[in-house]
């Protein structure tokens, strides 16, 4: 990697200090009217000079310090015990079905608990989507203030100063490691929350002997109900729809987000996270294939050997109604055989820890030891629930699962903190990836039991980490909105981030002062890597994967984000720390005519907030949206809103306003999944109406089909009204309607109105990814295209009539990153090359855009969320 200085040198930066972290932007010089591309960041701060020192000490007094404990505050002694807001009973609360505890009972049991004992605290660290309380509940021998400060300096000097920890021997003597047991993410999952409680009363009364002991050497910390809302409800997901335990990454929910803000908080030596029903009981680790960037050298040895040992605790047990593996035959059997289900050693493919959105992998990226813990006896269909006598013997292998848990950690916690220590070692030092499994020899000794059902030379991918990822600012960066949005995700995940405080060339790219760098070279380096790189591609591994096997910010999200040189590579000297992205939107004083990139979702959100205002706005050529003199009040809020930068429009590119399509807010109608309906509100589309197609059908002879006040219709599911629908959605689209879609369906929707024309071929339907993507000239997103794009799965379009036009084609080798192969059905090699958005136009004016990439995934690919609305303004647009 070749690095140089530019313009700037050590006696002076030509740039203002709040342009470069982030500080209050009362501070930042004002840029001229107009002002854009490269020049905008050098601008920005013509007018402040200051040394390099200065710069940092601004920095260091002007920032709010970050909380050592990440994004919740921690107590700073024990015990903690605050008051607790009591929540109401729930008429026909699921738990009343089972006789699990309800969530009303908790605050209560808390409450007395912490009455009695001194060993029990308490603390709220979010609320879930319909406002109940997240419990944090922590276990401990009491702590002054002055121990409790000793901890925390502990835990950080374990993340942030490795090397001095490995040797600190106070620390090694001193240090509470912490053991963590959640439960309850999925919200008709009950009985892991049952058996924590009872875990929390044992350990809060007990005069043991070993409990005392447990108690003064370790911080045993309860998450009872990650998802309270579920658990009342008996659902699965949130209240959003949305599977929390699948949102680790992409942070939709705020039951995900608390766990994200938790596990930060924690750096737990161990977590465990309770889960049900697979008919047996079940502890990871799990088999390959593993993923790239966990440290599965230090993982596996202490996971495996815990997983043996909580077999060899429950088969003891003896726990009548539990049940067991038969490992000859892989049946779950009533018979005691001497075994629970441990995927490592006994699932060859199906069961995986692959990607970081599941709790427990995750967690392993803060250096703990993980295990996703499945319960055997699953609902009553009848019911909707476990029954009484299931969920009794569920709560009892909980309870039995989590004491073998704690009294392996308690016999292992030294080795256990060296492990730790050393992951995060590896990060700081930039050290080299070591992998599980490399040139066909495990790394660490493996159980003889799965010699046979995998092979080693086929597991974890090796990773060349790169020195840094540079995330540039002005014209090298396709959506400054989006790259603000990346930058602000990675720093909620606890992901260092610097910028460049001085024009700098890295591997020959110059890059603008302001430009972010995500340095690889930090403790957290794993799962910086997981967010920001493609991945790999895993389709010759295994025939299936449990979920998705491909995720990216660094390609989904919108942003132009660049791997630089390599881990061993000299260190970046050019950089200041960041810890809040700063505010740079931007209004010219005294312009009347202003325009804004159309590049992001943030932009989408503004432009929508400016129609919903009644603003005049017009959609230019370029990818900008133009604002009127009428609009200046509410370009102002977008500003404040959306940290919206403007810029004033020349004279003559007011004069040709008159030729440019003036937008309207529009009132969209939808037929599709929670997806879809998340995406579209995410983007600012608050008129939003939902449609279906026996809808449209019965209310075609008195107008009432949902369609009448609408300008769009999103199809993200199958839309197929009978005839006499199909002649109001005929006349709806002579009057001005439009369709923009996903999949084989908007597709079958659209030719069926006559927009398009040819056939949807959906790919293997399992296949997910991340794919390769090439815009032609003429599309509509030519004026800030993307390189990648999300599947799942792939649809393409062939056969393309004359008026139908590709927006988007897939490469001719377009599998990046995930599974996909045609094991199930058309794999990439059918897709290469092939149409990927096309859109369409009828005689009389009505417009579709069809996408066969999947644009609205859970909310993730926010690159495709603002395709999506680029593709909905196209349509409805003259």
């Amino acid at each position: 990697m070749r690095l140089h200085r530019t313009v700037a040198g050590l006696s002076g930066i030509a740039v203002a200090t709040s342009c470069v972290v982030g500080l209050a932007p009362t501070a930042t010089a004002t840029p001229s009217p107009g002002t854009s591309g490269p020049d905008r960041a050098e601008a920005a701060g013509a007018s402040a000079r200051s040394s390099f020192a200065d710069l940092v000490a601004a920095a260091k007094k002007s920032l709010p310090e970050r909380a050592t404990d990440g994004a919740i505050d921690m107590p700073s002694s024990y015990p903690s015990q605050p008051a607790l807001k009591v929540f109401d009973p729930v008429a026909d609360d699921a738990t009343t079905r089972n006789g699990t505890i309800a969530y009303s009972d908790i605050a209560p049991r808390l409450t007395e608990l912490m009455a009695s004992s001194d060993r029990v605290s308490t603390q709220v660290v979010g609320q879930s989507t319909q406002g109940r309380d997240l419990y944090l509940v922590t276990i401990t021998a009491p702590e002054s203030r002055s121990q409790t400060t000793q901890q925390t300096r502990w835990r950080e000097k374990i993340r942030t100063s490795p090397a001095a920890a490995a040797k600190d021997r106070a620390l090694a003597k001193g240090y509470k490691t912490p053991v963590w047991f959640s439960s309850n993410i999925h919200g008709n999952e009950w009985e892991g929350t049952d058996a924590a409680m009872r875990l929390l009363e044992e350990l809060a009364t007990s005069d043991d002997p070993a409990t005392l002991d447990l108690l003064r050497e370790h911080r045993v910390y309860l998450s009872l109900t990650l998802n309270p809302d579920g658990r009342t409800a008996a659902t699965r997901a949130t209240t959003l729809s949305l599977d929390a335990n699948r949102d680790m990454v992409t942070g939709t929910t705020p039951e995900a987000r608390s766990f994200v803000a938790t596990t930060q908080a924690l750096q737990p030596l161990y977590a465990a996270d309770f889960h049900g029903y697979t008919g047996v009981l079940q502890v990871e680790p799990c088999g390959p294939p593993h993923g790239d960037n966990y440290e599965y050298d230090l993982f596996i040895p202490h996971g495996y050997a815990l997983a043996r040992q909580v077999e060899d605790d429950v088969v003891a047990a003896d726990i009548p109604g539990n049940t067991y593996y038969d490992t000859a035959t892989g049946d779950v059997v009533e018979e005691n055989t001497g075994n629970i289900l441990i995927p490592y050693r006994d699932t060859p493919s199906g069961w995986d820890d692959y990607p970081p959105i599941f709790t427990a992998q995750y967690a392993a990226f803060h250096g703990a030891v993980t295990s996703t813990v499945e319960l055997p006896h699953g609902r009553d269909r009848g019911l909707g629930t476990t029954t009484p006598q299931d969920a009794a013997i569920n709560t009892e292998v909980a309870h039995a699962t989590m004491v073998s848990m704690l009294d392996y950690v308690a016999a292992h916690s030294d080795e256990m903190l060296a492990d730790q220590i050393e992951v995060f070692r590896r990060g700081v030092a930039g050290a080299p990836k070591q992998q599980l499994t490399e040139a066909g020899v495990a790394a660490v000794p493996g159980p003889d039991e799965w010699k046979a059902l995998w092979d080693v030379s086929d597991d974890q991918e090796p990773v060349d980490l790169p020195r840094a990822y540079v995330i540039p600012v002005g014209a090298g960066q396709r959506s400054s909105s989006d790259a603000e949005a990346l930058v602000d995700q990675l720093l909620f995940h606890g992901v260092e981030v610097q910028r460049l405080w001085t024009p700098t060339t890295i591997d020959g790219v110059r890059y603008p002062v302001g430009s972010f760098v995500v340095d690889m070279h930090q403790p957290r380096r794993g799962l910086a890597n997981v967010l920001l790189a493609t991945g790999s591609d895993i389709s010759a591994k295994l025939p299936s994967m449990y979920d998705i096997s491909a995720w990216s910010l660094g390609d989904l999200w919108g942003a132009t984000v660049d791997a630089v040189g390599s881990t061993t590579d000299r260190e970046l000297r050019l950089t200041v720390p960041l810890q809040l992205v700063p505010q740079d939107g931007y209004l010219p004083w005294g312009a009347k005519h202003v325009a804004f990139d159309l590049a992001g979702v943030e932009d989408f959100r503004a432009l929508n907030a400016l129609l919903e205002e009644d603003a005049p706005v017009w959609l230019l050529d370029d990818g900008r949206a133009a604002v009127g003199p009428a609009g200046i009040p509410a370009a102002r809020d977008a500003v404040a809103d959306f940290d919206i930068r403007f810029e004033a429009l020349s004279g003559k590119e007011v004069k040709a306003l008159g030729d440019a399509t003036e937008l309207e807010d529009l009132t969209v109608a939808y037929v599709g999944a929670q997806d879809d309906l998340l995406s579209l509100t995410e983007l600012g589309f608050d008129d939003l109406v939902r449609v279906t197609a026996s809808g449209v059908d019965a209310g075609a002879a008195t107008g009432t089909t949902g369609l009448e006040d609408a300008d769009v219709l999103w199809v993200g599911s199958s839309f197929n009204p009978g005839a006499t629908g199909d002649a109001a959605v005929e006349a709806w689209l002579a009057d001005g309607g439009a369709i923009v879609g996903r999949t084989a369906a908007a597709f079958d929707a659209a030719a069926a109105y006559g927009l398009v024309e040819g056939q949807a071929v959906t790919g293997n339907r399992s296949g997910n990814g991340i794919v390769a993507v090439d815009t032609p000239d003429a599309s509509m997103f030519a004026d800030h295209p993307q390189d990648e794009s999300f599947i799942y799965p792939a649809v393409w379009f062939t056969g393309l009539g004359e008026g139908t036009t590709v927006e988007l084609s897939y490469a001719d080798d377009p599998l990046l990153a995930g599974h996909w192969n045609a094991s199930s059905g058309a794999g990439p090699d059918q897709a290469a090359g092939q149409a990927a958005v096309v859109s369409g136009e009828s005689a009389d004016g009505a417009r579709a855009v069809v996408f066969g990439t999947t644009p609205f995934f859970r909310t993730h690919p926010k690159g495709g969320l603002s395709q999506a609305a680029t593709a909905i303004f196209w349509a409805t647009s003259d």
